[in-house]
Parts: structure tokens; C-alpha cells; sequence
């Protein structure tokens, strides 16, 4: 349950329509008490600094239908603008980005402000009564919306710096990369925790585990999409009450095809359907990939705004170089962090679930593949990944990461042929031989 609403958060947090509605239910409870307030208090028998803020019923319905005019003006332009530059990042920096444009808190702040300084308007507007001997002014209501309108003015000041500052390159890099790095944190323990997480991994218990089960069903995907997380406490609790053991075959992230097996269950007794269908919602689709439970996704992002930064048609090798730089650093704290551990234990002791493993080698080939395929044509690039990947070895503690270091390294200096001049090919062995003696001074530790 926990990882379904967890899913669920980060389709909301993504979303451009929550924040704004929920600024508008505050501004319509706000527009009733303000009017709740004055109706307590006669006008006129409040002052604020020694200045009485009253005004007639004509003067409060103009300032009130003013601002609401203004305010849903305002809202258009910077809708407007919004979509302006989310076709722009589209373009330049990939679709997959505008995810991350989408869930910036301060456009989605900035756009609630303006409807909702509309609606609170037009609702204290109707409270404005002049007919007859009963005349009503909410003058602490009017004045507060004045409040609100001199206030939204330094919000749209904010906004157009804003968005100004968000779509540029560097800005767009570290933003994905923050992003990326708490992910990462959450995703991985901490150093400190290898010793006993590297146990767990190297457990072979589960080769037996096959001999105490007499029966093997596979759980099918119910539908076409992308798995988008799995929920292994639920799963370790229905193993556990039904006595069973489930291997799980997809990780999250990976695109799955309708009755594709998602796992196989053994257990002692025959796998009913409604044991299945209760264990195949423990898998969570969706029409894209978030990074929820998928670590590479914002790798992916990374490696999309470098990819396009190398095409022909923009051809902007800084971007590009920033983005091997933030990709390095990913990997340089990958390097110091364990890898939690495939098997998962109920808590008898019991092996319940084992799930595809992630590897520092696959981080490895996910963050560099691509741009060492595309950037093969460019010197800066070629030999601005291998310094990269000498920083990453020297922060390298296990065999296997040195190993998927100097893969990447060897495919690098290979394809360095295709560059025309020679001496940047010998630039590029350089950083290559300086590379592989950080590999080869390097001893695993125990």
C-alpha cells in the first residue's frame, strides 16, 4: 500500500493542475472568513497603523472587478508562457524533461496565486451589498485583496526571472542531476552499511530454496506499459502466509508486454488465481517510466539532453560535457554506496523474494553508451569521458566497478579511430594509459 501511494505522490507532484486547485480551495475558505471577520466588525471600526481602510460599495465593486480582470489576464499570459517554454525544453533538451519542468513548485506557485487572487475577488465581490437601507462593505476583505494584487505583481516579476533562468542549459543539467542524486540517496544505502549489505548479497541460499517447493506458477503482466514500481512488502507478506518462493523477472522502468511473465511463484500447494491476481497488483504500470524504483531514469535524462547536444542539428559539446560531468559524479557516489542486496527475508529468516539486482557496471554502460556512440566524432567529448572515468576509478572499491570502467575505457579509445587528426587521437591514448594505470594501481579490498 505504502508503495502505491508513493506512486500515486509522484503522479500528483508531477502534475500542473494540484497545487494551483489546492491554492484555490484555500482562497475561497480565505474569501469566507475575511467576509466572516468584517460582518463581526462594523466598518469602519478597525483601524490598521491608524488608517481606516473603508470604501463605498461602488469603489469596493470597481477595485474588486479590477483585480479579478487583471488576475485572470495575468493567468493567460503566464499559461501562455508556461506552454512557450515547455514546447522549448521539448524541443531542445528532450520530451522525457518536461517531466521536470512540470513538477517546478514555482511555476506551478505562480500560476495558483493569479486564480486564486481571481477567485477570492470575485467571491468577496458578491458579498458587496448597496440596495435599499442594507449596505454592506466588507472593507477588510477588499483591502486585503488589494493586498494580494501589489503582492502578485512582484510574483510575476519573480516568475519571468524564473523562467528565463530555468531553460538554460547548465541550470537544466544541475537541476536533473539534484534530482538524480536524491533519488540515489534514497534508492542505496549509505557506505557504512556495506560490510552487511555485500553479506546478504553473497548469500547462495536460494539454489536450494528450488528443492523445497512442488509446484511453479508464472504471474503475467495484465496489460501493456511501463513497470513503474513493485511493492516487495506486499509480496514478502503474501510469500510468507502462503509459504512461497517468488522470482521476480522485470525490474521497474522496463517496458512490459501484456501476459508477459512478470515472476514465477513456487510453492508448496498449487498457485491459485486468486493468489495471482492478488500478487500481480503488487506490480505497478503506468504510460511512462518514473524514477520512483527505476534509478537509471534520471541517468536516462542525463544522457538525453547530452545525446541531443551532440546531434548535428544543435552541436553544442559544453552541454554535453556538463552532462558527463554530473554523470560522472553520479557514478563517483555510486561507487562509494551497497547495492541492496536481490534477496529479500521475511521475518522468520525465510528467503521470500529475490528481484533483479542492480549493478554498478549497468549504471556504468547506461550513463556512457550513448554518448560514447554519438560523441565517437568529437575530441572534446572522447577525452573529456575518459578524464571522467578516470575520476570515477579513482573512487572505484570493488573489482566489478574497475572492470566496467575500463569496458567503457577500451570502447572509448577504439573508437577514437574515427577522429581525423592525429594528434588527438594520441591525446585520447594519453588519457586512456593514464587511466589504466589508476586501474592497475588499484587493489580490491577484502
Amino acid at each position: 500500500m505504502k508503495t502505491r501511494l508513493l506512486n500515486v505522490w509522484e503522479s500528483v507532484q508531477t502534475s500542473f493542475w494540484f497545487v494551483p486547485t489546492a491554492m484555490v480551495v484555500l482562497s475561497v475558505g480565505l474569501s469566507f472568513l475575511m467576509v466572516a471577520i468584517d460582518r463581526r466588525y462594523e466598518s469602519g471600526s478597525y483601524t490598521v497603523f491608524g488608517f481606516t481602510p473603508a470604501v463605498g460599495p461602488e469603489g469596493a465593486r470597481s477595485l474588486l472587478s479590477t483585480i479579478a480582470g487583471s488576475m485572470i489576464t495575468v493567468a493567460g499570459v503566464t499559461f501562455s508562457i508556461t506552454i512557450v517554454t515547455l514546447t522549448l525544453a521539448s524541443s531542445q533538451f528532450g520530451p522525457r524533461l518536461l517531466r521536470n519542468f512540470m513538477q517546478d513548485k514555482g511555476n506551478q506557485i505562480v500560476l495558483g496565486t493569479f486564480i486564486a487572487t481571481f477567485i477570492y475577488c470575485l467571491l468577496v465581490l458578491r458579498s458587496v451589498h448597496s440596495a435599499g437601507e442594507e449596505v454592506f462593505v466588507p472593507d477588510l476583505a477588499v483591502n486585503f485583496g488589494l493586498v494580494l494584487a501589489l503582492t502578485n505583481l512582484g510574483i510575476l516579476i519573480y516568475f519571468i526571472h524564473h523562467v528565463s533562468a530555468s531553460i538554460q542549459a547548465d541550470r537544466v543539467v544541475a537541476a536533473v542531476y539534484q534530482d538524480l542524486e536524491k533519488h540515489m540517496q534514497r534508492l542505496f544505502p549509505e557506505a557504512a552499511e556495506r560490510e552487511c549489505r555485500e553479506s546478504s548479497c553473497d548469500d547462495t541460499g536460494d539454489g536450494s530454496a528450488e528443492d523445497n517447493y512442488d509446484s511453479t506458477c508464472d504471474l503475467v503482466a495484465p496489460r501493456s506499459g511501463y513497470l513503474q514500481a513493485i511493492d516487495i512488502e506486499s509480496l514478502l507478506t503474501m510469500a510468507a502466509e502462503n509459504d512461497a518462493l517468488i522470482r521476480i523477472h522485470r525490474r521497474p522502468g522496463k517496458f512490459v508486454v501484456a501476459d508477459e511473465p512478470l515472476a514465477t511463484v513456487q510453492s508448496v500447494s498449487c498457485c491459485d488465481e486468486a493468489l495471482a491476481e492478488v500478487l500481480v497488483r503488487a506490480f505497478i504500470f503506468g504510460t511512462q517510466r518514473t524514477p520512483e524504483q527505476d534509478a537509471e531514469f534520471t541517468i536516462d535524462q542525463l544522457v538525453e539532453i547530452a545525446v541531443r547536444a551532440l546531434s548535428p542539428g544543435i552541436n553544442d559539446p559544453f552541454t554535453a560535457i556538463a552532462c558527463i560531468d554530473r554523470l560522472g559524479a553520479a557514478l563517483c557516489g555510486l561507487a562509494n554506496r551497497a547495492f541492496p542486496s536481490p534477496y529479500h527475508y521475511d521475518s522468520e529468516g525465510s528467503l521470500r523474494v529475490i528481484a533483479p539486482a542492480a549493478t554498478f557496471a549497468g549504471f556504468a554502460n547506461t550513463a556512457f553508451d550513448q554518448i560514447r556512440q554519438y560523441g565517437r566524432a568529437s575530441a572534446p567529448v572522447t577525452i573529456h569521458l575518459l578524464e571522467t572515468l578516470t575520476t570515477v576509478a579513482r573512487q572505484a572499491h570493488r573489482p566489478e566497478q574497475g572492470q566496467a570502467i575500463l569496458r567503457q575505457a577500451t570502447m572509448i579509445e577504439r573508437g577514437s579511430a574515427a577522429l581525423p587528426e592525429e594528434c588527438d587521437r594520441e591525446d585520447v591514448k594519453q588519457r586512456y594509459r593514464a587511466l589504466v594505470e589508476v586501474l592497475g594501481a588499484y587493489e580490491p579490498s577484502d
